[in-house]
């Protein structure tokens, strides 16, 4: 179907001079600067291209456009200046914001636009142009016939193609009902256009509506722009208008939905005043701002808060009664007055000073850690004497599993305190300690304050779990705002920044853990009593598995005692089978893991008691996970024995040396860190500098490869306690020609210097409890670490000897 009224007329091209001149010859022309002019009802076939940077215009539109472009306005002056007519061609990609008055070339354009006929110009008091634009077919550009000052191209009118197909005429109603039931759909439409949607003739004006008012992709509507056949275009129009019909069909829901809940609100709004006006009629109005005011009054006057807050509570409270319920600032002043009354300025628990209750308490919680207890009892025995004394911070450190959390129950248990506990680790908010300034929206107390809160009473025992996990970033330094925290001497005024009133800590017993000590930063350690936690050894694993672990898993897992017989001398065999830790939690899963599959015979009707024994642990818990940790009975030459501590408690470490032929270069291999890296060639250059003591022959050394290495390569090493052994080892391969075997079942640790000294090292009590695991029967240490083999309680040393050295040759006397 074409439409007649798109044929072109001639046009008329005038040259610079303002003679006539045929578009022919002005197509021949190289430099062509002609003009263009055309009738009034037609257009022609050659015409001024405005580009378009947002807008895509359709025919059967009449849109008024403000042109703030140059060089769009100088086009639109010459082509009025010519005739009204002039292409109007959206570009393909819009132009960058602020290079809207770029020229553009032909590459930037859609070939196909719309011809528009001027209507009506105006000249803003801003200096754009406003026009009125009458678009009224598409037009196709054959080709540019210029581009400056102007484009000027040479166009072709496409008609649309239709055919009256059954399934077009289907698609073309599905289209129209879409439509009309959109309009409905959508409120408030002027009444015009519902009259130009009912008035379109034929799918053509339908698709080219649509593509105008809808809210289409760029990409979709180029794609329109484009398409002459008129039944594509149909089909991209019929599912556009199905999801906008969604769509609005969705938020006509919400609209209703929210025209309910105002109308509910409004309603209920004046049964309240109605409400409000009946009971003021009988004398029996309650407000409740009043309640809330009268409620925080109450609390103020009671005598519950210091001096300080209460003066702080009261000028609020003043604020509060001159503010509207519905003020936002209303509620904040509310939140912070119920924070000030419902912390405990004053009310706590009575301690228990009973001695010997809590000794009870502790045993029977608690295996061995004797230490421990004896400090707690030492606090109590302080509080009794002299009742307003500050206790220290107490700090358990030890590896994971010994029961530093559960030891900090018992401790509250211990002296009838409540108990909170929240975990440090991970923490790198500042605020998370001392709480939001009120500024912030949804400001809140830090943590402290919370937990105090929480028991209601001023001296609980507080349990600030994984301390030396603290971290720090942009939002501040966790770490530094523990340190008025934990200090006896500042906390007795700790200001959280959302309260701002000094509140007393320091009725609070802090008990903190840690697992490594040195990751506690200095200021803050230097706060604390810090207490050892060493590993247990097989014997107190044993005791606290019968005591503790075993009665536990049986209740948890709905056994009763007589259903399961598990015997003591199987609890040496999970440990080692099983288990490679310093503490008993890996204890406890395997014997839940026990209590799990005998659960499932008893609940499938087995009444039969199960016995568990040696050999039925593989059926229990699967394979053996662990071998035994042990030296072998002899050393090769080159091989030492070394202690190493982790933060899962001792280990041993075999130290290796080899070497080949070679010329004499050095290889350390293990993952080590710089400062053992440092202390292998430290040792390497005293085996050199002191050769004649130990029978080397260094000139040997030129013609040799040397490697050390430490095993379990995957395991990250460092720390200078391994310098004896490493020396040792180093003494054992190279001293004379098959080297010298060092002692067998024999350990050492230690630092050593250039000169010969040895130095003390920590961990070892840790590294003693690995080389009795291992069957390790004399251990070389450190002179200055006999205080600490002294501290180790007598059990725990059983089975083993010990020699002290303060240099080197008295180490090489006990090792070969």
């Amino acid at each position: 179907m074409t439409n007649d009224n798109q044929r072109p007329a001639p046009s008329l091209i005038v040259d610079p001079d303002g003679k006539p001149v045929s578009s022919e010859t002005v197509e021949r022309e190289d430099d062509d600067k002609a003009i263009i002019s055309a009738g009034a009802n037609q257009p022609p076939k050659t015409l001024i291209v405005v580009p378009l940077d947002e807008h895509i215009l359709f025919p059967w539109m009449t849109v008024p456009m403000v042109l703030s472009s140059g060089k769009a306005r100088e086009a639109l002056d010459f082509a009025m200046s010519q005739g009204p007519f002039l292409a109007l061609v959206p570009r393909i990609q819009p132009t960058e914001k602020g290079k809207e008055d770029k020229p553009a070339s032909p590459e930037d354009l859609l070939d196909t636009g719309v011809v528009a006929k001027i209507l009506r110009a105006l000249n803003l008091p801003d200096g754009n142009r406003s026009v009125l634009l009458e678009c009224q077919t598409r037009c196709k550009i054959e080709r540019y016939l210029r581009t400056s000052p102007y484009l000027i191209a040479r166009v072709e009118f496409p008609a649309d193609v239709w055919s009256d197909t059954m399934e077009h005429k289907a698609l073309f109603r599905a289209s129209q009902a879409s439509l009309h039931e959109l309009l409905k759909e959508i409120p408030g439409l002027p009444e015009g256009f519902n009259i130009a949607a009912a008035n379109l003739e034929g799918p053509g004006q339908l698709t080219d509506f649509v593509a105008t008012h809808l809210d289409l992709s760029r990409e979709t509507k180029l794609s329109l722009l484009k398409t002459v056949d008129v039944a594509e275009r149909l089909r991209i129009v019929a599912e556009a208008l199905t999801q906008e019909l969604e769509l609005a069909k969705v938020a006509g829901r919400i609209r209703e939905d929210l025209k309910a809940k105002v109308e509910k609100t409004q309603r209920e709004y004046y049964l309240r005043e109605q409400i409000k006006a009946i009971r003021k009629e009988l004398g029996e109005e309650v407000d409740p701002k009043q309640l809330v005011s009268q409620e925080i009054e109450e609390k103020i006057e009671s005598g519950e808060l210091g001096e300080e807050a209460a003066d702080r509570a009261r000028k609020e409270l003043k604020r509060l009664e001159i503010l509207s319920p519905d003020s936002p600032e209303y509620n904040v002043i509310s939140t912070y007055l119920q924070w000030i009354v419902d912390l405990p300025w004053k009310k706590e628990t009575a301690d228990n000073l009973d001695i010997k209750l809590a000794k009870d308490v502790l045993e029977a919680d608690h295996y061995g850690l004797e230490e421990v207890k004896e400090r707690i009892v030492e606090f109590l025995a302080v509080r009794k004497l002299k009742p307003d004394q500050q206790g220290a911070i107490l700090c358990f450190s030890g590896p994971p599993g010994v029961g530093k959390t559960s030891l900090g129950q018992s401790i509250a248990r211990a002296m009838k305190r409540k108990f909170f506990r929240f975990s440090l680790g991970g923490m790198r908010d500042e605020a998370e300690i001392k709480g939001h300034r009120r500024t912030y929206i949804g400001a809140m107390p830090g943590k402290i304050l919370q937990g105090l809160r929480h028991v209601e009473v001023r001296n609980p025992v507080f349990m600030l779990d994984e301390i030396d996990k603290l971290g720090s970033d942009w939002r501040g330094d966790p770490s530094s705002a523990m340190l008025e925290v934990l200090d006896p001497a500042q906390n007795s005024t700790f200001r959280d920044h959302y309260l701002d009133i000094p509140f007393d800590l320091s009725h609070v017993m802090f008990i903190c853990t840690a697992n490594i000590k040195s990751s506690i930063p200095p200021p803050l350690l230097d706060r604390m009593e810090v207490i050892e936690i060493a590993g247990y050894i097989l014997e107190e694993k044993v005791e606290i598995g019968k005591r503790y672990l075993i009665p536990r898993q049986l209740d948890v897992h709905g056994l009763k005692p007589q259903q399961v017989k598990m015997p003591e001398s199987i609890l040496p065999r999970i440990i080692e089978g099983w288990t490679a830790e310093a503490g008993v939690r890996n204890l406890e899963r395997s014997i839940g893991r026990i209590c799990r599959k005998i659960a499932a015979r008893v609940a499938s009707g087995e009444t039969k008691p199960v016995t568990v024994t040696a050999g039925s642990l593989p059926d229990f818990l699967g394979p053996k996970r662990q071998r035994r940790e042990s030296v072998p009975s002899k050393l090769k030459p080159g091989v030492a024995v070394g202690l190493a501590w982790t933060p899962v408690g001792g280990d041993i470490l075999l130290i290796e040396a080899t070497k080949m032929p070679g010329n004499g270069k050095f290889k350390v291999t293990g993952q080590l860190g710089s400062v053992m890296q440092e202390s292998v060639e430290l040792s390497l250059s005293y085996v050199k500098a002191h050769h004649d003591m130990f029978g080397i022959d260094v000139a040997a050394l030129e013609k040799l490869d040397l490697h050390v290495h430490f095993p379990m390569g995957a395991v990250q090493k460092d720390g200078p306690s391994a310098g004896i052994t490493i020396t040792t080892a180093l003494i054992s391969l190279l001293s004379g020609h098959e080297g010298r075997r060092v002692r067998s079942k024999m350990a050492m640790t230690g630092e050593m210097t250039l000169r010969g000294e040895v130095l003390p090292v920590g961990g070892i009590k840790e590294k003693v409890l690995a080389a009795r695991r291992a069957g390790i029967k004399r251990v070389v240490l450190p002179e200055e670490n006999r205080v600490d083999i002294e501290e180790i309680p007598p059990h725990v040393l059983k089975g083993l000897s010990f020699a002290y050295a303060r240099t080197y040759p008295e180490v090489m006397k006990e090792a070969f």
